[in-house]
């Protein structure tokens, strides 16, 4: 379990080391109102993933228990299925996206939003938006494979796949968007990282499992309506992080413009890579929650709740100080000064309540899915995202994107003590237990590090890479030594290597 979560959290390092070169080198190339676009871009086409209908993970499911059961002609019927209907999906989300461009243009483009592009500029941002909707709609069947390597529990060789994406990413758009510096070049080049990714987890998934195959000889009519009973429960979780998170840019940037949407942007920008660390726990967690739940081993299921719980609150916690202390001057070395406040003071918003959803996020609500009790998290991550829609359209009038941070932050908390407490209902762990055991001893432990933040802070001026650098580094050793000997000290479940444990000796 540590060695596929751990490969996970690689690639989500990797993911930031890749974000933290292309956003400053994306903004400059092609400039903030361009940038601006391309984020309406992406969240308006985003949009059309839902149209995959939740199918990506019941697909893992419905192969992995073909796999489970070492019958290889029905693992070849799920996948056939599955990709028939992930072929047919992507069909209509290319139809879909092709009615969404004429929205684009004529409530976007034509708009504040478009307003700085040149005519050049704007028709690039035109065949950026077609194109941006062919690589979504492609990516229902292109990323089919890694639903049947993770079923085979190959995390390491699916994420090794990803890490050579984002490693093509970064040269490609380095090399080729200086050359044509816009929207249109940055469309086409996520579209040839999408076909070589395929290719190289086609070829893995060919070699690794030889039995298995990818194609549709095998496709069973008869189990289309088993696999879409359950991902009705997926595309509903999709629809509310949708809600929640994607339609913030397209708020700002009908209500504001492009330059507003880019500062919110980069406020906004570590959440995702920080909701793939934890994702990278729940995506083996759920699975885990299944088989224990199959042998009636609650007291395990209580320990993973309580163990990633702490875990995850602990990563979690160990950003957020940095960059609830240091994030507007982070923000002003790595992308420009003119970010660091309005930039800065969403980050710090948004940052307060991802210390608490984040852990949920997951643990708590894979665990849920796992323990077959979708409904409840499914609901609670709708209602999120429809009071994230609704608060951030009455804020930003008044409060700008500051408005929009708190529109996001407030059903954050909301969520995460609904399903929070569902979740320990379910596997018999109280409230109160839970907040001691997960939030007590790192919150309490947060104090060293934060000490030491702040008077880094106040001896000297932090605005060039080697003073953050430096002020992380101190951060992250009294953090490290105040977990080892006080947060994790005689944990009853987290066991740490013999060579870095601190037990209380016996009197």
């Amino acid at each position: 379990m540590l060695k596929n979560i751990g490969s996970n959290w690689a690639l989500n390092l990797l993911q930031i080391a890749v974000l933290m070169q292309l956003t400053p080198f994306v903004l400059e190339t092609v400039g903030h109102d361009q940038n601006g676009v391309w984020i309406g871009i992406v969240s308006m086409t985003g949009f059309l993933r839902l149209l995959v209908l939740g199918v990506p993970m019941a697909s893992v499911k419905s192969i992995a228990e073909a796999v489970g059961k070492r019958d290889l002609a029905a693992v070849n019927r799920a996948v056939s299925t599955c990709l028939g209907i992930t072929l047919a999906m992507g069909l209509v989300a290319l139809a879909v996206g092709y009615v969404q461009s004429f929205v684009f243009d004529r409530e976007y483009l034509s708009g504040t939003l478009g307003a700085a592009l040149t005519t050049e500029q704007a028709e690039a941002a035109r065949i950026a938006f077609l194109v941006s909707a062919l690589q979504v709609a492609a990516a229902f069947a292109t990323r089919l494979p890694y639903g049947i390597l993770d079923a085979h529990d190959d995390f390491v060789v699916r994420n090794a796949v990803m890490c050579g994406e984002l490693a093509l990413r970064l040269l490609l758009t380095l090399i080729v968007l200086p050359a044509r510096p816009t929207l249109a070049t940055l469309a086409w080049i996520q579209v040839a990282t999408m076909v070589a990714e395929f290719l190289a987890a086609w070829i893995c998934l060919v070699t690794r499992h030889r039995g298995v195959r990818f194609g549709l000889r095998h496709f069973e009519a008869a189990k289309v309506r088993g696999i879409l009973s359950f991902s009705v429960y997926a595309m509903l979780l999709n629809v509310g992080t949708l809600l929640a998170f994607r339609c913030d840019a397209l708020v700002i940037g009908a209500r504001l413009d492009a330059a507003a949407t880019t500062q919110f942007d980069v406020g906004n920008k570590f959440f995702e890579p920080l909701t793939g660390l934890v994702i990278g726990i729940g995506a083996v967690v759920m699975p885990a929650a299944t088989r224990m739940k199959a042998s009636g081993d609650v007291q395990a299921l209580r320990g993973v709740l309580l163990k990633w719980s702490k875990i995850s609150f602990s990563l979690v916690l160990g950003v957020g100080l940095f960059l609830l202390v240091l994030g507007p001057e982070f923000l002003a070395v790595w992308t420009g000064p003119e970010f660091e406040g309005p930039s800065g003071r969403v980050l710090r918003i948004l940052m307060a309540s991802f210390l608490v959803y984040l852990p949920v996020r997951g643990v708590a609500l894979p665990i849920l899915m796992g323990l077959g009790r979708p409904l409840p998290p499914t609901i609670a991550l709708l209602a999120m995202g429809l009071v994230n829609v609704g608060l951030s359209i009455a804020l930003v009038d008044s409060l700008g994107i500051e408005g929009v941070a708190l529109g996001t932050s407030l059903p954050n908390l909301g969520f995460s003590l609904v399903v929070g407490v569902i979740a320990c209902r379910q596997v018999g762990v109280g409230a109160l237990e839970f907040a001691r055991y997960v939030l007590l001893k790192p919150l309490l432990g947060a104090l060293v590090p934060l000490g030491v933040l702040v008077a880094c802070k106040q001896a000297v001026r932090v605005d060039s890479w080697p003073e953050l650098i430096a002020t992380g580094l101190a951060m992250s050793a009294a953090f490290g030594a105040t977990w080892l000997v006080f947060v994790v000290r005689d944990d009853p479940w987290i066991e740490l290597p013999a060579r870095l444990r601190f037990t209380r000796r016996s009197p």
